[in-house]
């Protein structure tokens, strides 16, 4: 399989959603979904140890890609879009 062909068939599936970690901060950002995907599985179908949150907001950090570490998250929730996913 051409490596260059399979990279320009991808495309990003971003879903927003809010999360809070063990230190109390509030996070919200979009992640990346598979096809099919929804956001449950990116906590309980994936070992990685990290999710990737881009267009990251809080209280300390505005607009940036974070690597957050999964044991630290308390809850996370999905931001219904109503539509107006991108």
């Amino acid at each position: 399989m051409d490596k260059k062909k399979s990279c320009t068939n991808y495309k990003a599936k971003y879903r927003e959603v809010t999360i809070k970690t063990s230190d109390g901060t509030i996070i919200q950002g979009k992640i990346n979904l598979s096809l099919n995907e929804r956001v449950s599985d990116i906590f309980t179908k994936s070992d990685a140890p990290f999710i990737v949150m881009v267009d990251a907001f809080s209280k300390d950090v505005k607009g940036k890609i974070l690597f957050v570490n999964k044991k630290h998250i308390i809850w996370a929730e999905p931001v219904e879009n109503m539509g107006n996913e991108s």
